[in-house]
């Protein structure tokens, strides 16, 4: 399993985040454990130290818990929570930025639309060629 580590944010966080995608995507669900801290830290060649300030930050956020003796389990209403958070920091803080830039370019809902229906036809000629 290889991974690259983004140089300007610490790696406990990319960590964080990357399990906070997992549930989110749903690779990871309520009552499901985290692989373990030494698994982790093998895996990606990183300090057990790392993994474990990452875990306990989604403690902290009260996405998982930790059960003694059984390691890191994601919370009921993990996934839930996190959808609830990350729509409200979108539309707060990448929305506006977004919204300026459709403006400047013309774009509108419907033009996007088209779009994006578009590319997912299958009978869509410019995908053939």
């Amino acid at each position: 399993m290889t991974i690259t580590w983004n140089d300007s944010v610490p790696i406990y966080r990319q960590l964080q985040q990357r399990v906070v995608a997992m549930i989110l995507d749903g690779a990871l669900n309520e009552g499901d454990p985290l692989p373990s801290v030494r698994q982790v830290a093998a895996d990606y060649q990183i300090n057990p130290l790392t993994v474990s300030k990452a875990y306990q930050e989604l403690v902290d956020e009260q996405l998982v818990e930790k059960r003694r003796g059984l390691g890191m389990f994601v919370i009921e209403g993990a996934r839930e929570a996190l959808l609830k958070s990350e729509r409200e920091r979108f539309l707060r803080e990448e929305w506006p930025v977004l919204f300026a830039r459709l403006q400047r370019l013309g774009l509108d809902l419907k033009t996007l639309l088209r779009e994006a229906h578009a590319d997912k036809d299958p009978t869509n000629k410019e995908e053939q060629s």
